[in-house]
């Protein structure tokens, strides 16, 4: 009898781990207790992995002999607690990735704030220096989705506490851990201690071979190191002090010591500014060099990364409302994880050259996310027949000047301003970064 590996959750995280499982011969089965997106659903048929949506059929689900959560569900959802009480070994995708990862690295970064940018820098630089890798986890495609499909050498990844949650053999050769401040509590009792223990996870299972990278300026993780026995190598990041190994900045200078090809170069190259980004330079510094790059190639991407630009850039702040530039989503893939991503009520600017899109994808998260629309585009008809039942205020506009001064009229204080397009920018605009670029100088205008 095949390995029963049931799949709870059907999306990026789900889908990813059922083709994993699938390759490896288990008997794969995924169930989602609401809708799977379509783009899922093909994916699983592709696979001829069976699943189900919006229902949970629990005498199948608790006949596995393992179980891989998606992040999402919690721990309080009345199947979890079923599989719990069954005594069903429950694992995270990344776990399941890790399985089969054969000889790779993997860099895990986690944290509360500036994962993203250090994890898109790491990868960078990695990329810039040459390596095999690839960038993984909640930036782009799921790990189990990449080790199953297009195996690399090293895996960048970006990891929530929540798939730290469950892992069990999961080990980073590198971890990061940017900070931590109160997030997700109401997935943890409410106690803060609880979600810094999942955030520590990431150290759980490293050796003395492993290097764990943070940031001892920061009280919460300063504080809970001093309790903890780490078996890995400890490389800080800090404006306070200046350790033999690891990064520090000192009177506008970085300097990154890992071995004896010691960096130092002034944050005034730096491409990405603000000093949340210098700390996120730094580990991401740091991850590059314990990786054995060398100084002037980390030099080198340090000084040219742009990759953050037109995807989910934060603009500005006016009036209390947020202005976000995510011009490079030209497709319903890229804006449907935008929204995903946004907090605040959203006015979203949509449109421009569709292609062939199906918006019926986006349905749930317009609805659940968004309070008004502005097109950006020559045609919008389509737009309209998806989402005109949906969202009561929309507007057509065709110059980016119109677009922001529309969007700001609908906001207020509290709500974001995102320019996701899902469409090409061909009717209006030069490029996805002209389209951008125009949107940013029409905010700053505002």
């Amino acid at each position: 009898m095949a390995h029963k590996c049931y799949i709870l959750g059907g999306g990026e995280s789900g889908a990813g781990a059922a083709i994993l499982a699938k390759k490896q011969g288990y008997d794969v089965f995924v169930s989602d207790a609401g809708p799977i997106k379509n783009i899922y659903k093909e994916e699983l048929k592709e696979y001829g992995i069976e699943f189900e949506e919006s229902m949970h059929s629990e005498e199948r689900i608790l006949s596995a002999d393992e179980i891989v959560k998606s992040p999402g569900i919690p721990e309080k959802s009345e199947m979890m607690k079923k599989i719990r009480k069954q005594g069903i070994p429950v694992i995270s995708e990344v776990e399941l990735a890790y399985r089969f990862k054969g000889d790779s690295k993997i860099v895990a970064i986690t944290g509360s704030n500036g994962k993203t940018t250090t994890t898109s820098l790491a990868y960078h630089i990695c990329k810039h220096a040459g390596l095999d890798c690839a960038l993984v986890g909640n930036i782009g495609i799921s790990i189990a989705k990449q080790v199953a499909l297009d195996p690399k050498e090293v895996y960048i990844a970006e990891i929530s506490s929540f798939q730290l949650d469950d892992i069990q053999e999961f080990r980073a050769d590198i971890a990061v851990l940017t900070n931590i401040t109160e997030d997700h509590l109401d997935r943890y009792d409410y106690k803060f201690e609880n979600y810094i223990n999942a955030k520590f996870k990431i150290t759980k299972n490293q050796t003395a071979n492993d290097s764990f990278i943070y940031c001892p300026d920061d009280p919460v993780t300063a504080k809970y190191l001093k309790k903890l026995t780490l078996q890995s190598n400890p490389l800080p990041f800090t404006m306070k002090q200046e350790p033999q190994k690891g990064a520090f900045i000192k009177d506008g200078t970085m300097t990154i010591a890992v071995n004896d090809d010691k960096l130092t170069m002034s944050v005034d190259d730096f491409k990405i500014k603000g000093k949340h980004n210098q700390y996120n330079t730094m580990a991401a510094g740091i991850a590059a060099a314990t990786l054995g790059i060398r100084k002037e190639k980390i030099r080198e991407a340090v000084t040219t990364f742009e990759s953050l630009e037109h995807r989910m850039e934060m603009v500005a702040l006016v009036k209390g409302v947020e202005y976000i530039n995510d011009s490079k989503a030209t497709n319903i893939n890229s804006t449907w994880y935008a929204l995903e991503s946004m907090s605040r009520p959203t006015i979203l600017i949509l449109g421009g050259v569709d292609k062939g899109n199906d918006y019926e994808v986006l349905k749930e998260l317009v609805k659940e996310k968004v309070k008004a629309i502005v097109c950006l585009g020559l045609d919008n008809r389509k737009i309209h027949e998806a989402f005109g039942d949906t969202v009561a205020l929309m507007v057509n506009t065709t110059s980016a000047e119109d677009a922001v001064k529309a969007a700001y009229h609908f906001a207020e204080k509290g709500d974001a301003v995102l320019l996701s397009p899902a469409c090409a920018s061909f009717d209006l605009f030069k490029n996805y970064e002209d389209r951008g670029n125009q949107f940013k100088q029409a905010v700053r205008n505002l």
